[in-house]
């Protein structure tokens, strides 16, 4: 049986990690570094950097602080912001990303995901999709940090997504991030109904039922969390405790040496 996977996230503005709702009001969350290698002995499944304001700004990725967190960590490493050319795919990779997320540059020109499967295979790429509720059933793509909207249908563009040679998806919704209420789940079903992909649900998680509803109704492989590990209120161990007790299977937190 394969296991379910709990993902911490940094939203990294300028070296720092930030946390807003609906992806406004950022207010700083701490180190990187500090933060990445805290979750790794606490066993994530999985860490997710996303330098949130590098599209919007046109400037690179933080490439010095993807490799000292690179550095802190034994488990994988996704790291996406700024992303515009296989190039910017390359030098992620080398500088210690397992798997690169891209967003806005794969939205406006497909062809990226392509390339970037071929290039560096599709396990190394995974497409992230930020959406908004447009109507029941329905919603839109935003890019460049959620500040654009495009009018594409968004269940449309992970269909697509997947076609050109994506190898999982990553999609948050604007409605439900930060708000810790739990995560879109009918967003989530027709992601899952859509595609084949492995599916990472991120935007509203709060509690532990949260995560389970994600993982169990949404039908997700993967859930993404930040808010409820940046300020304290649980931990991955709780976390993982708490899906076993409901029969979900996931990864067992091996005690960290001294």
């Amino acid at each position: 049986m394969l296991t379910k996977r709990i993902i911490p996230c940094f939203d990294v503005d300028r070296g720092r990690v930030v946390k807003g709702v609906s992806f406004v009001d950022l207010r700083d969350a701490g180190d990187p570094v500090e933060l990445a290698r805290k979750h790794d002995q606490d066993g994530a499944d999985e860490l997710v950097f996303l330098d949130i304001t590098a599209s919007s700004s046109e400037r690179e990725s933080v490439y010095e602080v993807i490799q000292r967190t690179a550095d802190q960590v034994f488990i994988p490493l996704t790291v996406g912001g700024g992303v515009r050319a296989t190039g910017d795919v390359r030098r992620m990779l080398e500088a210690g990303a397992d798997k690169v997320s891209i967003n806005t540059a794969a939205f406006e020109r497909p062809e990226l995901i392509t390339e970037g499967a071929r290039g560096f295979g599709s396990q190394c790429i995974v497409v992230a999709i930020d959406v908004r509720r447009v109507a029941p059933g329905r919603w839109d793509v935003f890019t460049y940090g959620g500040r654009t909207g495009t009018g594409r249908d968004a269940v449309e563009w992970a269909r697509e997504a997947e076609e050109r040679g994506a190898g999982e998806l990553l999609v948050t919704s604007m409605d439900t991030d930060g708000h810790q209420e739990g995560y879109d789940l009918p967003l989530l079903r027709a992601m899952r109904e859509a595609v084949h992909l492995p599916l990472i649900a991120s935007g509203g998680a709060g509690k532990p039922e949260h995560l389970y509803d994600a993982l169990v109704e949404g039908g997700a492989d993967a859930v993404l969390a930040a808010s409820i590990f940046h300020f304290g209120a649980y931990t991955v161990p709780d976390l993982k405790r708490y899906l076993e007790s409901r029969g979900v299977a996931v990864r067992p937190v091996e005690p960290t040496a001294p």
